[in-house]
């Protein structure tokens, strides 16, 4: 197995065990178990579970980014583009494996302890807020609003993991519609 395929077959292995479970509740065994990548091989390509944390938050990055701008990139009007992040947010919020922000589920676990992951959840929230502040800006509306509209999707998330609400998206989508106008 070469690298790109083992660690390829990790990282996959990693995003379903952790975000399903969480990072403390996954062994390496686990890890190794679902991947088929030997513990040896594994911990070649992660010396440590918090290498492998952060390279699972990482990735996830580039996923997250990459489905948020496709669907934003849809709407025509600057102005449906601000309030598409809220209707992809929805159609993620309805996934049967959604456990709320992976960021912020690593963060709460390890963030007292893990410099890593206190820097990837930062970039990640840091990320999501200038997407905003771009898309604000391309509308025409105040600067300010970007970051009205980071706390309303950001509540969104954090309520829909945590009561179950899975139109939490739609709710905070109203609000935003009256922000934006």
């Amino acid at each position: 197995m070469d690298i790109d395929t083992a660690e390829t077959r990790v990282l996959d292995a990693a995003e379903k065990l952790f975000y399903a479970r969480g990072v403390h509740a996954v062994g390496m065994d686990d890890i190794r178990d679902a991947s088929g990548v030997s513990l040896k091989r594994l911990y070649q390509l992660f010396p440590n579970k918090e290498r492998l944390v952060t390279a699972y938050l990482q990735r996830r990055e580039v996923t997250w980014q990459t489905q948020l701008a496709a669907a934003v990139a849809r709407a025509d009007d600057p102005r449906q583009r601000l309030l598409a992040v809220f209707d992809w947010m929805n159609d993620w919020f309805h996934q049967a494996d959604y456990r709320g922000c992976a960021w912020i589920n690593c963060y709460g676990e390890l963030g007292a302890t893990s410099g890593p992951v206190v820097d990837e959840a930062r970039a990640h929230k840091e990320t999501f807020r200038t997407f905003l502040r771009d898309l604000v800006s391309d509308a025409g509306l105040p600067a300010e609003l970007g970051d009205h509209l980071l706390l309303l999707a950001e509540g969104a998330i954090v309520t829909s993991a945590l009561t179950g609400d899975r139109d939490a998206a739609l709710k905070a989508r109203a609000a935003a519609e009256k922000l934006v106008g």
